[in-house]
């Protein structure tokens, strides 16, 4: 193999090896992958309704099924699956959460319960627990003093 000389050289060698992204393939997975996610929440919702609960607890129930189903994907390495052949499609904000708690939970399990699976679980969604309860909070602030 010829050796690289310029910059230049070395970028062309690496378009040159490098496999292209099939980028219509991929939206078109992450598109139906989301939308049968969401189908399946609709389908819980509804199915909820028939049974006569309210909207807000046909809501809670959706979020808590949702949730199980991605943590038990999860634990049993579909979840990941999932996600790389949807993508983003896969990370249907609630389900992507759940994945994000669990699979640090999984991954630092060898540490023990306490410092592994309980330090190491927030370690990814911690942040998003954070800046979110603090928003609401402020806003629960603003809302009571404003509206």
């Amino acid at each position: 193999m010829k050796s690289i000389e310029t910059k230049k050289e070395y970028l062309d060698y690496v378009d040159k090896k490098s496999p292209n992204s099939p980028i219509l393939k991929n939206c078109f997975n992450a598109f139906w992958v989301g939308g049968l996610i969401c189908s399946i929440g609709q389908i819980i919702f509804d199915f909820c309704k028939y049974k006569g609960l309210e909207d807000t607890a046909c809501s809670t129930v959706v979020s808590i099924v949702l949730i199980g189903i991605a943590a038990l994907l999860t634990g049993l390495n579909i979840f990941n699956k999932i996600g790389k052949f949807a993508g983003a499609g896969s990370l249907v904000p609630i389900t992507g959460f759940a994945n994000s708690i669990v699979s640090p939970a999984i991954e630092y399990k060898s540490e023990g319960y306490v410092m592994g699976v309980g330090g190491k679980m927030f370690t990814v969604a911690g942040p998003v627990l954070v800046y979110g309860i603090s928003t609401s909070v402020i806003v629960g602030i603003i809302a009571t003093f404003f509206v």
